[in-house]
């Protein structure tokens, strides 16, 4: 079905709703009065129906436009994003890029530096992936990712620092460790330890394993989500992100003071797999992420790291 009304027209209502007059609206858009007039009249004979009237010597829209106006403003808006979207294809901007994220990194982290991404990428997905362990290696050596949050650095590619998480030991407070003061090797090896798998590799043999994993019994979960309900149902203790912890209601578990080291440290980092041949939106969201760790973290700090 061929259509009676043009973007242009629209367009032209909705600068004339906007600057409350014609004149206003033809200044907007750099055409002449009789223009618009023109225009806005055409638009009335093609649907037949009165979109402006004058009151107190201001235009001003009819019920039944307005009504219009509300379907035809998204309509305009998609018009202005396809060109952008656009105009960004013919510079190879890339129309989907995909996220690696260590599952120690806060996800809180990454929500600000993608709000403003897509402010300026309107035309480019982003695909954001979890990874643990040797998955997270994977990601940057076999450059499934555009952009990695990694841990350590990975040999022959650079990387940035991100982050620190501390890693802390909690069980619930009905597990029979939340009662000691103070927790030995042994004693802690007496009871089920929640640890969360590698996401890398589906053979156990090929799987890495991380920290202190001496307990005689081992729940193994996908995620710290799944490691989280097992620490509240006391079915054993684990060593949470404390980001996490903050982020929950941490008066549920109970922090363990461990003989000879309770908490550790994990460095992230924040690499560019492709190298040279990332692409542009790639480069501009690992620039939003790196200045968003500086931002939470101010001694965090770009840096030529060893290959």
């Amino acid at each position: 079905m061929k259509l009676k009304t043009t973007l242009e027209q629209w367009l032209t209502l909705i600068e004339v709703d906007r600057a409350g007059s014609i004149q206003g609206a033809a200044q907007a858009l750099n055409k002449s009065h009789t223009t618009l007039i023109y225009a806005l009249r055409k638009l009335e004979q093609q649907l037949g129906i009165e979109l402006i009237r004058i009151e107190q010597r201001r235009t001003v829209l009819t019920e039944q436009a307005r009504s219009l106006l509300r379907r035809a403003a998204p309509m305009v808006e998609q018009a202005r994003t396809l060109e952008v979207v656009s105009s960004q294809m013919a510079l190879g901007v890339e129309p989907e890029i995909t996220l690696t994220v260590d599952h120690l990194c806060c996800r809180e982290w990454l929500m600000g530096p993608l709000s403003r991404f897509f402010d300026e990428f309107k035309g480019t997905s982003v695909q954001i992936r979890e990874t643990s362990l040797s998955a997270t290696e994977r990601a940057v050596t076999q450059r499934q990712a555009d952009v990695s949050i990694i841990t350590l650095p990975i040999e022959n590619h650079l990387s940035d620092p991100f982050s620190v998480v501390t890693m802390v030991p909690v069980v619930a407070h009905s597990h029979p460790l939340a009662r000691l003061a103070s927790v030995t090797v042994e004693e802690l090896i007496a009871h089920t330890q929640i640890v969360v798998r590698d996401l890398g590799q589906t053979e156990p043999s090929e799987q890495q394993d991380v920290g202190w994993l001496r307990s005689q019994l081992r729940v193994t979960v996908d995620n710290f989500d799944h490691a989280w309900d097992a620490v509240r149902a006391g079915v054993g203790f684990c060593r949470m992100p404390e980001h996490r912890l903050t982020l929950r209601d941490a008066s549920e578990v109970v922090p363990l003071t461990l003989e000879g080291g309770g908490c550790y440290q994990v460095p992230l980092h924040l690499c560019l797999p492709k190298g040279e041949q990332t692409g542009v939106a790639a480069r501009t969201l690992h620039t939003l992420l790196l200045e968003e760790a500086r931002k939470r973290t101010p001694g965090v700090r770009s840096s030529d790291a060893e290959p």
